[in-house]
């Protein structure tokens, strides 16, 4: 499917190359939408082909209008030139053949996937399995899905995978709480998802930690730096991490015990967010892979052992520092890990682009670990993507969590589907016939809905500030407005109730009005916006194309009458462009993870 702007370009590129004898190089042909003051819908800008025309721009543009009216009449309904600028009018039946193709094409926008397409791996989420999921998990597993389902969308197969971080010092606490003040509890007896339990356990280690601490400077006179090192508690769990490293059966039943219970936990969180993953790795089993390449590093002279026999990178010459990659005791380091699972993932896909979706206090991380796979040989390590997304905060006071410090993902999305179900009571109870289990779920899609355009409109690189009151609205640039729109689309196609059907003998009758050929217009940039969020790593294209569009649609609604317009030709186009933004909306907004209701 060729749309109209294609077939201009390509129109254009033979018209320049018969009149001046010239091949016209790519990009040359820039096309831009009419300014609303003037004629026509598509500007051709003209200067570029002064320098083969080697007249003035106005003369260019007249000739190379003349000759596009002859070339394709039934196209170009007529042109004028201004200041230099070829504004084009292009025929209804045009506009109408293209709508008909984003219609009939379900998966406009999109380009097919194939068996030698690029393999893409995005790694997303990240979690520790000594707390729940919080708001900067919410943003980060969001943001995740969506590249995972933007990178698809333009032709790429894509692996979703998922680094648990489930050993350290960190997970020792937990378990060391839990021995000392669990009295057995477990998910079933508390009646707690698992990761809230061990969180609640991680918790209780701090608060006792710190009081232990207190004691230590105030009755013992040390100093606070001393007094952590000394504490009794942070002692115990660096021998039960010692315990751990060395394979205590013991130590690794409760560790195995308690981590089956977080992850049944995120696996909760993860299907209410709608996120999933086709391949999960886990700290506890890539850290020795990392040992193991950087030793071979060592080896081969990319590496250099200290005096204490800790193993350093040295990136000066690339204008970076030294980086540590194993400490004298020989343990690993951040670094190590994630070069292991860069081995573990190499040996499992034969990926071709590696994208880390991690927040932006890592960018220097990424940086270092490009240099360091590229060193040791991964072919996709040199250009690996570090998808740098800032902070999300939520307003001072609103929504914190059971622990006073973080605000849980599970609070986040209970409290976002609660208030979308008071918000849209009245509406919802004026649908016929709906049940109270079609009315929460209602509220559910409305809910998370507003909960993920909100986040995801906004450039991944910046701070956030996410405003629940703010992202449910049911006007201007959220989620729920969307939403309506779309199940108000869906409303007047089941008021139809029957098959939109337009002949070609109907559709040469049909004379469009401006706001009909701009929502046309408007339909056809989905692909752009596509394109444009996979070349960028950038979802939030998506979201502002999917508000842009159904804004659009609204102004069309407001002033024209599908069901009640009496042309059967006319109806049959206005039904087929609700259609058609109907299908666009729930596409785009499906790329985001976001549902839309049939009915609102």
């Amino acid at each position: 499917m060729k749309n109209v702007e294609t077939k201009i370009t390509e129109a254009v590129k033979a018209i320049a190359e018969e009149l001046y004898g010239q091949q016209v190089p790519e990009g040359m042909v820039q096309l831009q939408q009419t300014r609303p003051e003037f004629e026509g819908q598509i500007t051709l800008v003209v200067f570029p082909f002064t320098k083969m025309s080697h007249k003035a721009p106005d003369a260019t543009a007249r000739e190379i209008g003349e000759r596009l009216k002859e070339k394709m009449p039934e196209v170009i309904s007529g042109w004028s030139v201004v200041k230099g600028f070829l504004n084009l009018s292009i025929s209804s039946q045009s506009w109408i053949s293209l709508l008909r193709d984003i219609y009939e094409n379900p998966k406009f926008g999109f380009l097919p996937v194939r068996d030698d397409s690029p393999l893409v791996m995005i790694e997303y989420s990240s979690p520790n399995t000594n707390k729940p999921l919080h708001l900067g998990h919410v943003r980060n597993n969001l943001l995740g899905w969506a590249l995972a389902q933007v990178m698809e969308a333009n032709g790429n197969r894509v692996v979703k995978t998922n680094i648990v971080n489930d050993r350290g010092i960190h997970i020792c606490k937990s378990m060391l709480a839990w021995l000392k003040w669990g009295n057995g509890e477990t998910p079933d007896s508390s009646g707690k998802k698992g990761d809230h339990l061990i969180g609640d356990y991680y918790v209780a280690f701090d608060k006792h930690y710190r009081e232990e601490v207190k004691e230590l400077v105030e009755k013992q006179g040390m100093d606070e730096e001393q007094a952590k090192q000394e504490a009794p508690l942070i002692k115990e769990a660096h021998e039960m991490l010692v315990r751990w490293e060395q394979n205590d059966p013991e130590v690794r039943a409760l560790w195995r015990k308690m981590n089956e219970w977080v992850y049944a936990g995120f696996d909760e969180t993860y299907k209410a967010l709608g996120v999933s993953f086709d391949k999960i790795y886990y700290e506890s089993e890539t850290y020795l892979e990392g040992k193991e390449k950087v030793e071979e590093g060592l080896a081969k002279g990319f590496f250099y052992r200290r005096e204490d026999g800790s193993v350093w990178a040295d990136l000066t010459g690339e204008g970076l520092d030294e980086k540590l990659l194993l400490r004298s005791d020989g343990t690993s380091v951040y670094m190590t890990q994630d070069i292991g699972t860069a081995k573990l993932r190499f040996q499992d896909f034969p990926i071709d682009k590696m994208i880390y979706v991690v927040g932006n206090e890592q960018n220097y991380h990424f940086q270092v670990l490009s240099i360091l796979l590229d060193k040791l040989g991964f072919k996709w390590g040199k250009d690996l993507v570090h998808f740098s997304y800032g902070m999300v905060e939520l307003p001072n006071g609103k929504m914190k969590s059971r622990e006073g410090t973080v605000v849980d993902a599970d609070d986040l999305i209970a409290t976002m589907i609660k208030d979308a179900k008071e918000l849209s009571a009245d509406k919802v109870n004026k649908l016929e016939g709906i049940t109270d289990e079609e009315a929460q779920e209602i509220a559910r899609i409305v809910g998370l809905g507003a909960l993920k355009y909100f986040i995801l409109k906004v450039d991944a690189r910046k701070n956030m500030l996410f405003n629940p009151e703010e992202s449910i609205d049911f006007n201007g640039n959220t989620g729920p407005f969307i939403q309506y729109t779309y199940a108000r689309i869906r409303s007047i196609l089941r008021k139809w109730n029957s098959t939109i059907a337009l002949s070609d003998t109907d559709a040469v009758k049909v004379e469009l009005a401006d706001k009909e050929i701009s929502l046309i217009q408007k339909l056809q940039g989905f692909e752009t916006a596509v394109r444009q969020a996979g070349q960028d790593y950038n979802p939030s294209c998506i979201a502002n194309y999917c508000y842009e569009l159904v804004k659009e649609y609204n102004q069309f609604y407001h002033d024209f009458s599908v069901l009640g317009e009496e042309d059967e030709a006319k109806r049959q186009v206005r039904l087929m462009l609700s259609a058609a933004v109907g299908q666009v909306v729930r596409n785009g907004m499906g790329l985001l993870g976001i549902e839309v209701p049939e009915r609102m």
